[in-house]
């Protein structure tokens, strides 16, 4: 009988061992260590917008909303992870679970919420026209006539201005913006179009600054959303009070300031959240 009790006893105490280990393991964790990650969708090519720096930092309007609404959400700086979230592929990454959210010029459109679900709108931009600064001869959408007039390949955003605004545009399609930025410096091209935060945070950098000028021409509405998969509807409400307390505490505002101001870009007030929410 005694030396069952002496198993007994060892049992126990490997037991405990055995719990204080795996408490100690526990306890070691925290932050970053222990799992608790959220992935964002964010645009790494739009100064002023999002955009990821060659240092390996992130930066933009849309990076600033993005956090917010991350901490809102109980993480941390550390527990966010950023992903670039091109155009054509943002509706691919929220249905496949690659990230929670996105936030990247996010245009909500009937087609867009067949496939996923939008929180906000948060922003209201316009499609407008970039021009030299120095260029009075764009006074107004028609001006665009005979003007060669750049975006980036794919653009609905010419093909707007082309079939509605100003049908004798010429048409330039670049790879990307800074082209299309570098060919308006050079006056190989006359105006740049697409959504006017976008261009606001181009013209904001040190080497544009004063060079050049938004047209205010209020081409189309864009309302911007924060995306999350089609049926979440728990994380599109969190998301929705998380950016109406953006608005309320003045974050929405100084945000806007700081990544749209230099390019004295005046932004719309913040649209009504949650009326895509049903």
């Amino acid at each position: 009988m005694k030396p069952r009790k002496v198993s007994a006893a060892a049992a126990a105490v490997l037991a405990l061992a055995l719990a204080a280990t795996a408490c100690g393991s526990d306890d070691g964790g925290g932050g970053s260590d222990d799992g608790k990650k959220i992935t964002v969708g964010i645009k790494f090519d739009q100064p002023g917008v999002g955009l990821k720096t060659p240092d390996g930092k992130y930066e933009g309007f849309d990076v600033d909303v993005a956090r917010y609404v991350a901490r809102q959400l109980g993480y941390v700086s550390d527990d966010i992870v950023f992903k670039e979230a091109k155009s054509a592929d943002r509706e691919t990454l929220l249905q496949r679970g690659d990230v929670d959210f996105i936030a990247a010029s996010y245009s909500i459109n009937d087609e867009r919420r067949k496939k996923v679900d939008f929180a906000g709108p948060y922003f209201l931009a316009h499609q407008d026209v970039l021009v030299r600064a120095d260029d009075r001869s764009i006074a107004k959408p028609s001006d665009l006539n005979n003007k060669k007039l750049c975006s980036v390949t794919g653009s609905t955003s010419a093909q707007n201005v082309k079939t509605k605004i100003a049908p004798q545009a010429q048409l330039q399609e670049y790879g990307g913006y800074s082209e299309c930025l570098t060919g308006l410096e050079n006056k190989t091209i006359d105006a740049l179009t697409t959504d006017d935060a976008i261009l606001a945070g181009y013209a904001a950098q040190d080497q544009f600054k004063g060079k050049f000028r938004l047209g205010g021409f209020k081409l189309s509405d864009e309302l911007y959303g924060i995306g999350v998969k089609k049926g979440d509807t728990e994380l599109r409400n969190k998301v929705n009070a998380a950016l109406e307390k953006m608005v309320q505490d003045g974050s929405w505002k100084k945000a806007v300031e700081a990544n749209f101001g230099p390019a004295g870009y005046r932004s719309e007030p913040p649209p009504r959240i949650g009326v895509f929410s049903g």
